[in-house]
């Protein structure tokens, strides 16, 4: 997806673009001389005015651009829109559009000159001449086709569920590039009569308890140090676990299961347990380490950091120990936990999300090229492994997100079903996730579903799941994604296939192209 702005420059000063100045003299000289078929020397002063004045100022060069967006909400919240409140006309006012305001917006040319009585210009005299500069043209990351799908799932999600909101987002994880970003309800940038509560990104903005894909970073944590293995076993005390003056909750009343099974049934109790036997120390390193609690550096105005329960582990209460494991105590982003998630696929290596591939100026010519960036190993290559075989499990017939299967990849992921918090109180509201990558072992997309307050079912894997099934067979047809019981290529410097290389879809591709 390309965004550009044309520089607003005086249409007789314009020489980049050919005889622009020259027309405009011409036009001018003509109607200097244009002839009515009157005697005007006969006419009244009054009528004599009308006639000079008609000469001088019928045809006129105003500065004057209108912005479109041509596929109206498409990736609205990713671009931005702009606002006519600078001194020098419209500036980003959200998205893309303000972040890289100064990059988008070029420079408007001039000359300092001297003119005779008739008004035409002393080109001897002339002091400055300045030619404009278009604004550089903004390649994104993001896939115009898949943004679609996604967009267009979210929406009959919307329709069938009734959330407050519903977000999606799509990363590579061995890159961090975002493919897709979205989240409704959402504006068109053509019209600045939104309600405010569209314009916010709430993908970066809004904080809210993750629930259970959080048990990733406790259990992820305690593989990495070797505090558990997946065969070890802990008592679920089906369903009621007496600890610091509280009593913790199940959503099934489990016994014994093993580190892998409670990943795989979610338990709240096996992950609280878990928690408890790494350590309040161990814990919070793991959960900087995976990125929460500071901005993932995505380059879009308005992200937050998040919360680590506002305190270090000297402050916990007793109990956070074991309500942060089942991911209630700890406020993230909706992009932070995607990028945790696209740690584990990534042999456990945290990328920062990439947006911006490229600046081009208007010949397409690269000026600069944006990296994937590495922020840090969070847990060991062999640790991630193991996370990934507990978390294809999610998706089995025994798991909590049986409807996020695909039929030709194996997928790995998490379910979270978070409660939400009115007043300091917990209350029958619930946020609803499903987190999930594939191939599972050599992953290609990791799509992130949340919705806020659904209908008709609150549960990750009853709700998100099918969304994320719905996205991921789309995706992975439009991307030819081979299938893991077909001949992979070869791959020998480990460059990631088959997207690796492949062109992005532009925004006017995407008004011509049929989407899968």
């Amino acid at each position: 997806m390309v965004l550009k702005r044309n520089v607003p420059v005086e249409a007789s000063w314009d020489q980049r673009r050919g005889p622009r100045e020259t027309t405009w003299e011409q036009i001018q000289g003509a109607m200097t001389n244009l002839s009515f078929g009157i005697e005007e020397t006969k006419l009244p002063r009054s009528e004599k005015e009308f006639y000079r004045r008609l000469r001088k100022e019928a045809i006129y060069a105003q500065n004057d651009q209108l912005r479109v967006y041509p596929n109206q909400a498409l990736a609205a919240h990713v671009l931005g829109y702009l606002t006519a409140d600078g001194p020098e006309g419209e500036i980003g006012k959200d998205g893309i559009e303000r972040t890289l305001n100064e990059k988008l917006a070029g420079v408007s040319g001039w000359r300092v000159t001297e003119v005779d009585r008739q008004r035409h210009e002393v080109v001897t005299r002339r002091e400055q001449d300045v030619e404009p500069r278009d604004g550089l043209n903004v390649v994104l990351t993001i896939d115009s086709v898949i943004q679609n799908i996604v967009e267009s799932e979210l929406a009959d999600a919307k329709a069938k569920h009734s959330p407050i909101s519903i977000s999606g987002i799509v990363v590579r994880p061995r890159t961090g590039e975002i493919l897709a970003l979205a989240t409704l309800p959402n504006f068109d940038p053509n019209s600045r009569n939104a309600p405010l509560d569209a314009l916010r990104n709430r993908v970066i903005a809004d904080l809210a308890e993750p629930g259970s894909t959080f048990k990733i970073v406790v259990v992820a944590g305690a593989l990495n140090d070797g505090t558990v293995r997946l065969t070890d076993s802990f008592d679920c005390e089906h369903g009621h676990f007496f600890y610091a003056n509280h009593t913790l909750h199940d959503h099934e009343s489990y016994g014994v299961l093993s580190v892998q099974e409670i990943i795989t049934k979610s338990s709240n109790i096996g992950a609280a347990k878990i928690g408890i036997k790494l350590g309040a120390n161990r814990l919070y390193d793991y959960i900087r380490a995976f990125g929460f609690g500071e901005p993932t550096g995505v380059p879009l105005p308005g992200e937050v950091s998040g919360s680590l329960y506002l305190k270090k582990p000297g402050e916990w209460k007793k109990v956070t120990l074991a309500q942060i494991p089942m991911g209630h105590g700890i406020c993230v982003t909706r992009l932070q936990m995607t990028m945790a998630m696209c740690a584990i696929a990534n042999n456990g290596v945290l990328m920062r999300p990439v947006l911006v591939d490229r600046l081009e100026d208007r010949d397409h010519n690269v000026l600069a090229k944006y990296a994937p960036q590495r922020v840090r190993q969070v847990i060991s290559e062999p640790t991630a492994k193991l996370m990934v075989k507990a978390l294809k499990t999610v998706v089995t017939p025994e798991g909590t997100a049986a409807k996020a299967a695909l039929e030709h990849y194996t997928v790995a992921g998490k379910t979270g079903t978070a409660r939400k918090v009115e007043n300091g109180n917990y209350v029958q509201k619930y946020f609803t996730s499903f987190i999930g990558f594939f191939p599972a072992d050599n992953p290609e997309l990791c799509i992130s579903i949340t919705l806020d307050e659904p209908k008709g079912g609150y549960y990750g894997g009853q709700v998100a799941a099918p969304i994320f099934k719905q996205i991921a067979e789309r995706a992975a047809k439009y991307l030819s994604i081979p299938p893991e019981d077909a001949e992979a290529p070869s791959n020998p410097d480990g460059i990631v296939a088959p997207l690796e290389g492949r062109p992005l879809k532009t925004a006017a591709h995407l008004r011509t192209d049929s989407t899968p």
